[in-house]
């Protein structure tokens, strides 16, 4: 690797050890091993490095919890097979995957300093509502897009609710099966 796929490696433990905001640049070049010299020669800034750093961690983060949570999907299952199942999938990405919805959340109070960051979280929550519609629905992405906007902005609101709960309680956490009888009291 060169200095600047280094300083990217870094940056990205970094954004897990010490998040986005509390990373600086000397941090950045302990753990890329890089001068600090590099950062501006590579990248002009920190927040510059940070900010291409962050896109690239939360596209790994995206593949591996699109795969996370597709994986054996059974094709017949009934709506709510399909939802008890890829539920208790979302729970346990939020174990192994801590570090990504832990920034996601830090980002979101950064939001209006950092337009480019914002306009990355608006391109990937729109790409997130259309595979959470084929994840819990079923739907095959393009086929009904009122659908997959209504239904895959409703479960991600219900994501973004449940995982803020369970980064500040994780033993509340609601299994498939309860978020689904939670669902059923809920609608009567």
């Amino acid at each position: 690797m060169g200095n600047r796929e280094d300083l990217l490696a870094g940056a990205k433990r970094c954004l897990i050890d010490k998040g986005y905001s509390r990373t600086t640049a000397r941090d950045i070049a302990t753990a890329s091993g890089v001068s600090l010299a590099a950062i501006g020669y590579h990248f002009r800034s920190k927040e510059a490095l940070m900010n291409e750093a962050l896109f690239q961690a939360m596209q790994e983060w995206g593949d591996e919890l699109a795969a996370t949570l597709s994986a054996d999907v059974k094709a017949d299952a009934t709506p709510l097979e399909r939802f008890e199942a890829a539920w208790d999938r979302v729970v346990e990405s939020f174990t192994r995957l801590r570090p990504l919805w832990v920034t996601q959340f830090e980002l979101l109070g950064q939001i209006d300093h950092v337009p480019e960051v914002r306009e990355q979280l608006v391109r990937g929550i729109k790409e997130a509502r259309l595979g959470l519609a084929e994840l819990f629905e079923g739907i095959p992405q393009g086929t009904d897009p009122e659908r997959e906007r209504l239904t895959g902005t409703l479960y991600q609101a219900m994501l973004a609710g449940f995982l803020s709960q369970w980064l500040l309680d994780p033993d509340s956490a609601l299994s498939g099966r309860e978020v689904t009888a939670a669902l059923r009291l809920v609608a009567g």
